[in-house]
C-alpha cells in the first residue's frame, strides 16, 4: 500500500547528474521528493484500518488508554471508512447518542488525513473557547501518542509557528480548528477535508454573517468530488436540529443486529428494553421476532454481526447518514441498566426527559411552545405590596422595550431555583427621538426598590432591547456603561447550548462621533426563552393547604402581582 509522504524519488523526470546542471543546487532533491510526493495516489488504507495500525489512545483523553481497537465499536467502522479518499461519498452525517465513540472517530480521520492523505483540513467545534480545548485534550494528545504523526506535525517550538493552539501544520497540509461562532475562522481557508462536531450547538449565525454549516461547507467546493464533509451532532429540538435534518435528508441508515435466539435482524428501540419495576438491574432486550429476552451479556457478537442498512432514499446521492443510540454502547460503557436507571430518575421532569431522549436515545424533544392560557395565568395573580421586592427575591433585573413613541420597562426580582416576581412596570412616555426619554431611563438605574425585610435593591443588570432604533440604544448603552446595561438583539430559532452568546463588538455613535466596536451586542435566542418561560408559567404550584404544611413554589415559578393587566399579559406571552 502507498505511504503519501514517501520520500523516493520519482521513476522519470530530472533526475541529478543527468539534467544539464538544473538541479545543482541545494534544496534540488527536496524539491523532487515534494514534487513526487504531490503526484502520489491516495493510499488504499482506509480510516479504521489506519486507526488499527497507527492510533494510540492517550491517558490523558481516554478512559481506556492504549492502542485503539475498532472491534470495540464495531458500528463505527463503516462511519470511518465512508471517510477515506477511496470512498464515493462526500458527506457523512452522524446522529447519535453522547459518548459513542464518534468524536475519536474524527479524531482517527484528523491521524489519518496527516498521515496517509494529506490536505487542508478545518475542524470546527461550538466555540472558539472549546475548540481550544478540544486542541489541547484531544488533538495534542492524537499527536503525541502517535509517533508516525509527530513526525509529520511541526514541533510547537518552531520558528515558523508551524504548530499553535488552532492550527498545526504537516506535510501536505495544515489543520485549522475553530468554532462555528467566528465567521473569520470559516472563512479563513479552502478545506478539503471539514469536521463539524456538535452542529445543534451551533449559533444561528456566525458573526452575523449567516449560517456557520453552510459557511464551513463552502471551503470544500474547489475540490469537488475529492472533498469530505463530516457533520455530527447528538440532537435537540425537533424541527430546529440540524442534524436531524440532515440525517432526513440522507438515507437515514440504522445498525442491524442479529437475535442470539433466532438471527432476526433489527435495530435496538429503546421500547423493547424490559424490566422489573424499580428493578433497572433486570433490563433485558426483547427481540422483534421472536420476543424472547436478550440479556446484555451478548451485546459483544451481536455487535461483532452487525450492519447498517439504509431505510430511505437520500436526496442527495453523494450523502450519507446514520443514526445510533447508546443502547449499542459496548459492555463496559454505558450499561441497559443505567440507561434504565437514568430513565427512571428522569420521570416527573420535561427537561430531564428531554436529557434522556437527547443524549442517550440520540432524538430530538419535542418542544409543546405553546403559550398559557392568559385568563388562567390572571386568575393566578398574587397580592403583594405595590413596588416592593418579596422576600424570596435576591436580585433585580430589567428588560427594557424602545418604541416608536414609548420605552417599556419590567423589573424583575429573582430568588433561588429561577423562582421570579414581577415588581414593576415603568413607562416612559416619548420614543428614542426624545432626549427625555433617555433621560428617565438613566434614573431609573439609579433608582432603588424596597425588600420586603428592610433592605433596598438596586437594578443589577438590564437588557435593552435593539430591534428599534439600534443607533440610540448603542449610544446610550454606550454612555452608562456596560457593566449595567446590556444591548440585546433577537434571533429566531432554539439554541439550547447558547441562549445567549456574545458579546460582539458594533459601532456605535457618540456626539456625532462614529466609534468602531464602539457597543457591545448580545444575541438572545427567542423561541428558546419563550420555551423556558411558557414551562415555567405552565408550573404546577402549591395549594394554600400544602403552604401551610410548609410546601414551596417548585423551582422557575413565576410570580405575577395583582396590578397586573390582561394587556401587559397578552403581550407576556406573545
Amino acid at each position: 500500500m502507498y505511504a503519501p509522504t514517501s520520500t523516493s524519488l520519482p521513476r522519470s523526470g530530472l533526475i541529478s547528474g543527468d539534467d544539464d546542471g538544473l538541479t545543482d543546487f541545494d534544496g534540488a532533491l527536496e524539491i523532487l521528493r515534494t514534487w513526487g510526493a504531490g503526484l502520489t495516489p491516495d493510499p488504499d488504507l482506509t480510516v479504521s484500518q489506519w486507526a488499527d495500525k497507527h492510533r494510540m489512545l492517550s491517558g490523558r483523553a481516554s478512559a481506556e488508554p492504549g492502542r485503539y481497537r475498532t472491534a470495540r465499536t464495531p458500528y463505527m467502522r463503516e462511519i470511518m471508512d465512508r471517510l477515506s479518499p477511496g470512498d464515493e461519498m462526500q458527506r457523512i452525517v452522524f446522529m447519535k447518542a453522547a459518548q459513542v465513540g464518534a468524536t475519536e472517530a474524527g479524531n482517527n480521520w484528523i491521524g489519518f488525513a496527516i498521515h496517509q492523505a494529506p490536505g487542508p483540513m478545518l475542524a470546527v467545534q461550538p466555540t472558539v473557547e472549546l475548540a481550544k480545548r478540544n486542541s489541547r485534550q484531544r488533538i495534542d494528545p492524537l499527536i503525541d501518542e502517535s509517533p508516525d504523526l509527530r513526525e509529520r506535525v511541526k514541533p510547537a517550538r518552531s520558528r515558523d509557528a508551524g504548530n499553535t493552539m488552532l492550527s498545526k501544520e504537516f506535510a501536505g497540509g495544515i489543520l485549522i480548528m475553530t468554532g462555528a461562532n467566528s465567521a473569520v475562522g470559516l472563512r479563513s481557508t479552502p478545506a478539503r477535508y471539514i469536521f463539524l462536531d456538535e452542529v445543534d450547538a451551533y449559533p444561528a449565525s456566525a458573526d452575523e454573517e449567516g449560517d456557520p454549516v453552510t459557511l464551513a461547507e463552502a471551503r470544500s467546493l474547489t475540490f469537488a468530488h475529492r472533498r469530505k464533509v463530516f457533520l455530527v451532532s447528538t440532537p435537540t429540538i425537533r424541527g430546529l436540529s440540524r442534524i436531524e435534518r440532515e440525517y432526513e435528508a440522507s438515507d437515514q441508515r440504522r445498525f442491524f443486529v442479529p437475535c442470539p435466539h433466532c438471527g432476526a435482524m433489527q435495530w435496538l428501540k429503546f421500547d423493547r428494553l424490559r424490566w422489573q419495576k424499580g428493578k433497572p438491574e433486570t433490563a433485558e432486550y426483547h427481540c422483534e421476532g421472536c420476543d424472547q429476552p436478550i440479556g446484555e451479556h451478548h451485546k459483544t457478537a451481536m455487535l461483532e454481526a452487525g450492519e447498517w442498512r439504509a431505510t430511505a432514499v437520500a436526496a442527495d446521492p453523494t450523502t450519507v447518514g446514520y443514526h445510533l443510540s447508546a443502547l449499542y454502547s459496548p459492555i463496559g460503557w454505558l450499561s441497559w441498566e443505567r440507561i434504565v436507571r437514568s430513565w427512571e430518575a428522569a420521570q416527573g421532569s420535561d427537561e430531564a426527559i428531554k436529557a434522556f431522549r437527547n443524549t442517550i436515545l440520540g432524538e430530538t424533544w419535542v418542544e409543546t411552545g405553546e403559550a398559557p392560557d392568559r385568563q388562567r395565568l390572571y386568575d393566578r395573580r398574587e397580592r403583594w405590596k405595590s413596588g416592593t421586592v418579596p422576600a424570596g427575591g435576591l436580585f433585580l433585573t430589567a428588560g427594557a422595550d424602545v418604541q416608536k413613541d414609548r420605552i417599556e420597562v419590567d423589573v424583575w426580582a429573582w430568588g433561588r431555583g429561577l423562582e421570579s416576581w414581577l415588581v414593576d412596570h415603568v413607562v416612559i412616555e416619548g420614543g428614542p427621538d426624545r432626549h427625555d426619554a433617555w433621560s428617565e431611563l438613566t434614573a431609573l438605574l439609579d433608582r432603588s426598590w424596597p425588600h420586603e425585610r428592610g433592605a433596598h435593591l438596586r437594578i443589577a443588570r438590564l437588557a435593552i432591547d435593539t430591534g428599534y432604533e439600534a443607533p440610540a440604544v448603542y449610544s446610550w448603552s454606550r454612555a452608562q456603561g456596560f457593566a449595567q446595561v446590556s444591548p440585546v438583539k433577537g434571533v429566531e430559532g432554539f439554541n439550547r447550548s447558547s441562549p445567549v452568546s456574545g458579546p460582539t463588538f458594533v459601532d456605535a455613535t457618540e456626539g456625532g462621533k462614529r466609534l468602531r466596536r464602539g457597543a457591545r451586542l448580545w444575541t438572545v435566542a427567542v423561541s428558546t426563552f419563550k420555551a423556558e418561560t411558557y414551562r415555567f408559567l405552565r408550573l404546577e404550584r402549591p395549594t394554600e393547604e400544602d403552604m401551610a404544611e410548609g410546601a414551596a413554589f417548585p423551582p422557575g415559578s413565576v410570580h405575577l402581582p395583582h396590578w397586573v393587566e390582561n394587556e401587559w399579559l397578552k403581550q407576556f406571552v406573545a
